[in-house]
C-alpha cells in the first residue's frame, strides 16, 4: 500500500513506463496496491486450460458479468477440444489463448502497467497468466446508458429525431452511421489528469482545413485540468474570448446537425459522458439557424428564419426602445396611444426604467425556478407566474398593462431563438441597454447597440471572424444568412472555412433545375384514340379516369 500516499493520478503516473513480470502473484499484488480496498473490484484466480494459474481483474459495476462467465472464463478454463488431456509449452500459451480459446472479438495484448490498470478503471477486464509477461485486455464495458430519443433542447417537427447520449462510443455510431465514408476521421485523446476522459475529434479528411484540425488539436492537448465532466469544460478552455458574453462555439445535441457542419468543412468535439457535441469554428449565424430550415423547403425555412430574427431583435431592444420612448421620446408614438399608455401608469410610482427592470428580473427568476423545478410542476408555475402574478401586479399599481405586455413580447422573443446560450446572451445584454436607454434615451440604445457590434467585430472563432459572412461579406455565405436560399443554389461550401473540396452541389444538378421537368402523366398528353372510349385500357396499360366503366 506505499504508493497510496500520493494522488491516484500521480500513482499512475509513476508506472508509466513500468512492464508486468511473468509472476502472477507480484502482478497481483501490484493491482492490489495500486486500487486500494475497493469493494467492487475483483481478483478472480482460475486455471488456464486446468493447468496454468492466472488471475481476472474487473470491477463489477462496470464489467459485463454474462459475457465474462460466457466468452472469458468458460473458454479458459476448458480450453480448446483439440488440446484436451494436451499441455501446452509456454512459449505457445499466449498465441493458443489470444488465436484459440478466446471468442471475445475485442483481446489486445499489454505489458505495460499503466495501460493494464487504466483499462481496469475504464471498465475493460485484464487476465494476467503466469509465466506470461504480457496481460490480456478484453472489452466488457457495461456503462448505464438512456435510450436515444429525441433532444429536449433542439426540437424539430421536420428531421431527424435521434439526439445523442452519454456514452462516447455510441455517439461516434450515430456519426459514422450517416457517414458511411473513408474520409471520416476520428481522433481520441485523454484529457483531465483523474477523469481522463475520451475526448473525440471528428472531421471529414480533404473537406476540413487541415490548419483547423492542427488548431483544434493543438487546444486540446493543452488542457491542463484535473476533470472534464462534461464538453462545456472544454467550450470554456478552448474558445478564444473566455470575457465575452457571445458564445464562440456552438454545441448540439443532434447528430444530423454535426453531420452537416462536418460535410461543410467543421471540425466536432465530442466528450465522453456528455451528450453535447462542440462545433468549431462558429460564427453569430449558427445561433439562430436550426437543421429543420434544411429540412423542409427553403419557401418555408426563409419564412422561419426571419421570424427567428425578427424575435431576435425583439428580445434585444424591447424593454430599453420602451423605457427610452416614454421617458424621453413621447412624441414619437401616435396621440392616441400615447394617452392610454400614460392612463395605465397613472398609478405606477416608479419611473418606467425601473419599472422594467424590476419585472424583467422577476421574469428571469421565474423563469430560472421553472427550469429547475421537476417538469410536472414546472409547467404549472410558469403559467400561475404569467397569469396571477402579471394581473396582480397591474391591479396593484405595481406595473402598468403596457410594461407587461412588453415584457412579455421580450420573453417571447427570446425563447425563439434554437439556441440556448445565444439566447442567454442576448437576455444578459437587455440589461445594460435598459439603463443606457434609461439615462440619455435612443441616444443610450444607439451607443449600446455600436458598442455590442463593435465587440462582435472583434470576435474571432479559431481565426474566422465572429459576424462572417455579413462581415467580411461573401457571395456564397449571404445566401444562407436572413433566408435559406435553395439547395441547388448554394453551389459552394463556406468560404469562410477555407475547405479542400469547395463544391457541394454538382454542376449537373444546377442545370437540370433550369431545364423543363417532363410531364408524365399529363392527362392531356393521353392520345384519347390510343386510350379508346370504351374503356379499354391505351398501349401503356394505363386507364384514363375519365374512360367511365366499361360496362
Amino acid at each position: 500500500m506505499a504508493g497510496r500516499t500520493s494522488p491516484p493520478h500521480r500513482t499512475l503516473e509513476e508506472y508509466a513506463q513500468a512492464r508486468l513480470t511473468p509472476e502472477l502473484e507480484q502482478t497481483i499484488q501490484l493491482v492490489r496496491d495500486l486500487l486500494g480496498d475497493a469493494d467492487d473490484f475483483l481478483c478472480r484466480r482460475f486455471q488456464v486450460f486446468g493447468r496454468t494459474p492466472a488471475a481476472l481483474f474487473y470491477f463489477t459495476d462496470l464489467s459485463n458479468q454474462s459475457m465474462m462467465n460466457q466468452d472469458i472464463l468458460q473458454p479458459l478454463m476448458q480450453g480448446p477440444r483439440h488440446l484436451k488431456g494436451k499441455s501446452v509449452e509456454p512459449d505457445r500459451l499466449k498465441r493458443v489463448i489470444a488465436e484459440e480459446a478466446l471468442i471475445h472479438g475485442e483481446c489486445t495484448l499489454e505489458s505495460n502497467v499503466y495501460q493494464l490498470l487504466d483499462a481496469i478503471l475504464q471498465g475493460q477486464v485484464v487476465v494476467a497468466v503466469d509465466g506470461l509477461d504480457e496481460a490480456f485486455i478484453i472489452g466488457s464495458p457495461a456503462v448505464p446508458k438512456r435510450s436515444i430519443a429525441q433532444p429536449p433542447t433542439e426540437q424539430t417537427i421536420q428531421g431527424p429525431r435521434e439526439g445523442f447520449i452519454e456514452p462516447l462510443i455510441f455517439n461516434l455510431g450515430l456519426i459514422r452511421y450517416r457517414l458511411p465514408t473513408p474520409d471520416l476521421r476520428i481522433h481520441i485523446m485523454r484529457v483531465g489528469r483523474i477523469t481522463k476522459s475520451k475526448v473525440a475529434v471528428c472531421y471529414l479528411e480533404g473537406i476540413a482545413n487541415p490548419e483547423l484540425v492542427r488548431e483544434v488539436k493543438k487546444r486540446l492537448q493543452s488542457v491542463d485540468i484535473d476533470g472534464i465532466l462534461d464538453s462545456g469544460y472544454l467550450e470554456q478552455l478552448i474558445e478564444d474570448n473566455h470575457w465575452s458574453p457571445f458564445p464562440q462555439i456552438q454545441n448540439t445535441e443532434k447528430p444530423d446537425r454535426a453531420v452537416g457542419q462536418m460535410i461543410e468543412g467543421r471540425v466536432i468535439i465530442l466528450v465522453d459522458g456528455s451528450p453535447f457535441a462542440l462545433i468549431a469554428p462558429t460564427v453569430f449565424v449558427q445561433f439562430y439557424q436550426s437543421s429543420e430550415d434544411y429540412s423542409s423547403r427553403f419557401l418555408q425555412g426563409s419564412f422561419s428564419r426571419l421570424a427567428r430574427v425578427i424575435a431576435l431583435l425583439f428580445s434585444l431592444i424591447t424593454p430599453s426602445l420602451y423605457v427610452a420612448i416614454i421617458s424621453f421620446n413621447p412624441e414619437l408614438i401616435p396621440t392616441e396611444f400615447a394617452i392610454a399608455v400614460a392612463g395605465g401608469r397613472a398609478g405606477v410610482p416608479f419611473p418606467s426604467v425601473v419599472e422594467v427592470l424590476v419585472m424583467e428580473i422577476s421574469m428571469e427568476v421565474l423563469r430560472e425556478a421553472t427550469i429547475r423545478l421537476p417538469q410536472q410542476v414546472g409547467g404549472a408555475l410558469s403559467i400561475v407566474g404569467v397569469l396571477v402574478i402579471g394581473q396582480a401586479a397591474v391591479s396593484a399599481g405595481f406595473a402598468s398593462p403596457i410594461t407587461v405586455v412588453v415584457i412579455a413580447l421580450t420573453t417571447i422573443g427570446s425563447f425563439a431563438t434554437p439556441a440556448y446560450n445565444a439566447a442567454f446572451a442576448l437576455r444578459m445584454l437587455r440589461f445594460p441597454l435598459i439603463f443606457l436607454a434609461g439615462m440619455f434615451g435612443l441616444y443610450g440604445i444607439v451607443v449600446g447597440l455600436i458598442l455590442i457590434g463593435n465587440h462582435a467585430l472583434s470576435l474571432r472563432s479559431f481565426g474566422v471572424p465572429y459576424l462572417t459572412p455579413a462581415v467580411p461579406g461573401n457571395w456564397q455565405g449571404l445566401k444562407d444568412l436572413l433566408i435559406r436560399s435553395p439547395l441547388w443554389w448554394m453551389k459552394s461550401r463556406p468560404a469562410l472555412l477555407q475547405t479542400g473540396d469547395a463544391e457541394r452541389v454538382g454542376q449537373e444538378t444546377v442545370a437540370n433545375q433550369g431545364s423543363q421537368n417532363e410531364n408524365v402523366l399529363d392527362p392531356n398528353a393521353i392520345d384519347g384514340k390510343e386510350a379508346g372510349n370504351d374503356g379499354r385500357a391505351g398501349k401503356d396499360g394505363y386507364r384514363h379516369p375519365s374512360d367511365g366503366d366499361s360496362r
